[in-house]
């Protein structure tokens, strides 16, 4: 675990509010429709994926609000469909995860979640996911971060 400060990021950003067996459906909708967006209004893509959840359920039928955010740089004024936003800095714990997505649960937030107790911090209720390198959710050799907002 790692406790650190993110940095300013601009991004194009989409909003949804699923429960957790959605976010693999409607983030491959929703980020083709966030990179075609880009392409056409002329924004370049300048980071990885990042997924700001918050206040991330424990169970799999709560509903929660999740942005789907892809880091661009943007010249000039933007007028597409999506929110062009900043994401603020947060101080946050963050752990690395490599293998599928079906093991970012037990091998990721399960240890983060874990290692946070320790520590005397309070989370914030927002927690990011970014996605460093992605080969598809059955990939071995995806690499993402995860991070808990603390207070």
């Amino acid at each position: 675990m790692e406790i650190k400060k993110t940095d300013f990021i601009t991004v194009l950003s989409a909003e949804r509010t699923i429960a957790i067996p959605a976010i693999a459906t409607v983030s491959a909708e929703v980020c083709s429709a966030l990179m075609e967006d880009a392409g056409r209004h002329g924004l370049m893509v300048n980071g990885p994926w990042t997924f700001v959840s918050h206040n991330l359920p424990r169970d799999n039928h709560t509903a929660f609000r999740v942005e789907f955010c892809l880091p661009v740089s943007a010249g000039s004024a933007y007028q597409g469909r999506y929110a062009l936003r900043v994401l603020e800095p947060i101080l946050c714990a963050s752990r690395h995860h490599q293998g599928p997505l079906q093991s970012l649960f037990s091998g990721g937030y399960g240890p983060l979640l874990q290692e946070v107790k320790t520590t005397g911090y309070a989370l914030s209720g927002e927690s990011r996911e970014i996605y460093h390198r992605w080969q598809g959710p059955d990939a071995a050799d995806n690499h993402i971060e995860v991070q808990f907002g603390l207070r």
